[in-house]
C-alpha cells in the first residue's frame, strides 16, 4: 500500500531511525569478532522504500522497521563470514529456500530455461557458503492441502457460522498485514487459518528438517529468496518463531532482486555458475525438475480450492476453469453451476483497488463470492516489487511477460499427487486431524487496533 505522498521516497521508519538501525546491525556483526575487513564489506545493505512495501509507515512499528532493516544482505553476509571462522561452536547451518514465483525471473532475466536457472541459482548460493538450497513448493502443497480442507469445512457449515463464508486467501502477507492492521475483525474472521508457504517452509526447515540432520533449530540460519518485500514483515510474525529454542523459523528473507544485485558486485554471471541439483528435505534425495501449482501468477489457491470443493461437495469432476473479468484483468470471477443454479462463486483479486472494492461490498452485505484469492500486488505474485521492476521502480513489463510465459510452461503437480507430504502427514504430523497439523500448519488472523481507516489511505 502506498502513502499518496510517499511514493520512491525512502522509508520514513527507516530515516527515522537509520542511526538507531545501523548501529544494531554494526553491533551484531562486532559481536561476533567481524569488525576485520571481509570479502562481502563492499556489498551494499539493502534500502527499502515505500513503493516497494506494501505495508507503509501507518502499518508499521518502530521496532519492527528495525528488525526488517536488518533483513538485508549483510546479515546474510555476516552468517557466511561467521562460519569462516575458527571457532564451529558459534557456526550456522545456512538453508536457502527459494520461492517458486521467483525461479521464472532468473529463468527470463537470464535467458535460461527454469529447470537451467533453478540449478544454477542453487550453484551460484552454495559458492558462496549455503549449505542447503530447498524450493518451497513442498510448502505449498501443505498450505493447499489445509486451504482445500478448510473450505469445505466452512462451506459446510456456512448456516450455522456469520463467519464462516466468504472464505479469503491467507498466502500474501501484503493483504494479511493490511487486513490485520487497517480493517476490523469482520473482515479477519474471514481469513483462511491455513499459514503461508513461507510460514510452512519455516517449520519444515527448523522443525522437520532440524530433526532429521539432529540439529537445534537455533543452529540452522534459514533464508527465503522471495518477490517481494512483505515477506520480510511476515518473518517476524510472532506465531512464525520457535520460543522452545528463542529462533525465528525464518531469519532473513532477499528478495529475487538483492539476490542479483549480489551476483553483479560479485562480477558473476548466471550462465558462468555450475549448475548444482536442489536439495530436498529428505536425507540426499534432490530434487527432479521443476513443478509449479494451477494458477497463471501464483501458487493457485483459487483453481485448486475450486476444483477440490466440485468434487468433495457436489460430486463434479472440474478439469479447466474459465475465468470471466469483471472491472478489469486484477478482477475475475469463476462459477460452478448445477442443475441451472449457481453453487459456487469464487473470485481472485488482486491489488489494493480492487481489494478496497471487495472489502466494502463486503461491509454493505452485498458479497456473492464463496472464497476469494486474495493478492496485494497487481498482476499476482510474479509482479512482486523485488523481482520484475525497472530501475526506476515501475513494472518491467516486458521482462514480466516473459516471466508469465516461463511460468505457465512448468508443468504442474497436484499437491495431493506428492508422496512425501502425504508421509509427513502420517510420520510428522501424527495424522491429518491431529493437533501438531492445528499447531504446525494454521495460525489465526484479527484485527490490530490502528488509528488508521482504510478510507483514510489511497492507492
Amino acid at each position: 500500500m502506498k502513502c499518496e505522498n510517499c511514493t520512491k521516497k525512502e522509508c520514513s521508519k527507516k530515516q527515522k531511525n537509520d542511526d538507531t538501525q545501523s548501529t544494531s546491525v554494526d553491533a551484531l556483526s562486532s559481536n561476533d569478532g567481524s569488525e576485520e575487513k571481509n570479502e562481502f564489506d563492499t556489498l551494499a545493505n539493502a534500502k527499502i522504500l515505500l513503493s516497494d512495501c506494501l505495508a507503509c509507515d501507518s502499518c508499521m512499528t518502530l521496532e519492527e522497521g528495525a528488525r526488517v532493516f536488518q533483513q538485508n544482505q549483510k546479515e546474510f553476509f555476516r552468517i557466511l563470514n561467521l562460519n569462516k571462522k575458527c571457532d564451529t561452536s558459534k557456526h550456522k547451518v545456512l538453508a536457502v529456500s527459494i520461492c517458486p514465483q521467483s525461479l521464472p525471473y532468473f529463468a527470463a532475466k537470464f535467458n535460461l530455461s527454469v529447470n537451467e536457472a533453478a540449478k544454477r541459482l542453487c550453484g551460484f548460493l552454495k559458492s558462496l557458503g549455503v549449505h542447503y538450497v530447498f524450493d518451497t513448493t513442498i510448502a505449498a502443497d501443505f498450505s493447499i492441502l489445509e486451504s482445500q480442507r478448510e473450505f469445505v469445512q466452512r462451506y459446510q457449515r456456512r448456516n450455522q457460522e456469520e463467519h464462516a463464508l466468504p472464505m479469503f486467501a491467507s498466502a500474501c502477507p501484503g493483504w494479511i498485514r493490511y487486513a490485520e492492521r487497517v480493517l476490523t475483525n469482520l473482515v479477519t474472521s474471514h481469513i483462511c487459518t491455513a499459514k503461508s508457504p513461507q510460514q510452512i517452509m519455516g517449520s519444515l526447515v527448523k522443525g522437520y528438517f532440524a530433526r532429521q540432520q539432529n540439529l537445534s533449530p537455533d543452529k540452522i540460519f534459514h533464508v527465503v529468496v522471495a518477490p517481494c518485500y512483505d515477506k520480510k514483515l511476515e518473518a517476524l510474525r510472532e506465531d512464525f518463531y520457535t520460543a522452545l529454542y528463542n529462533s525465528p523459523e525464518v531469519d532473513c528473507v532477499l528478495t529475487s532482486g538483492e539476490i542479483v544485485q549480489i551476483m553483479e558486485q560479485k562480477n558473476v554471471s548466471m550462465k558462468d555458475v555450475t549448475e548444482v541439483a536442489v536439495d530436498t528435505l529428505f536425507d540426499d534425495l534432490k530434487e527432479g525438475d521443476v513443478v509449479r501449482h494451477d494458477g497463471k501468477r501464483s501458487d493457485g489457491y483459487l483453481e485448486h480450492i475450486f476444483k477440490h470443493a466440485a468434487k468433495e461437495l457436489f460430486g463434479m469432476d472440474v478439469k479447466e476453469i474459465t475465468y470471466k473479468a469483471l472491472k478489469n484483468k486484477d478482477f475475475q470471477e469463476v462459477t460452478l453451476e448445477k442443475d441451472g443454479e449457481t453453487v459456487l462463486r469464487f473470485a481472485a483479486a488482486y491489488g489494493f483497488r480492487n481489494i478496497q472494492n471487495m472489502v466494502l461490498k463486503l461491509k454493505k452485505g452485498k458479497f456473492l463470492y464463496h472464497f476469494v484469492e486474495v493478492l496485494a500486488c497487481p498482476g499476482g505474485c510474479l509482479n512482486g516489487k523485488g523481482q520484475a521492476q525497472t530501475e526506476d521502480g515501475k513494472p518491467d513489463r516486458a521482462l514480466l511477460a516473459q516471466m508469465e510465459e516461463v511460468y505457465t510452461a512448468i508443468p504442474v503437480r497436484l499437491p495431493e499427487t506428492n508422496l512425501h507430504v502425504q508421509k509427513m502427514y502420517q510420520d510428522w504430523l501424527e495424522g491429518m486431524d491431529s493437533k501438531k497439523v492445528q499447531d504446525t500448519l494454521h495460525t489465526t488472523y484479527s484485527a490490530v487496533n490502528q488509528s488508521t481507516s482504510s478510507l483514510d489511505i489511497k492507492w
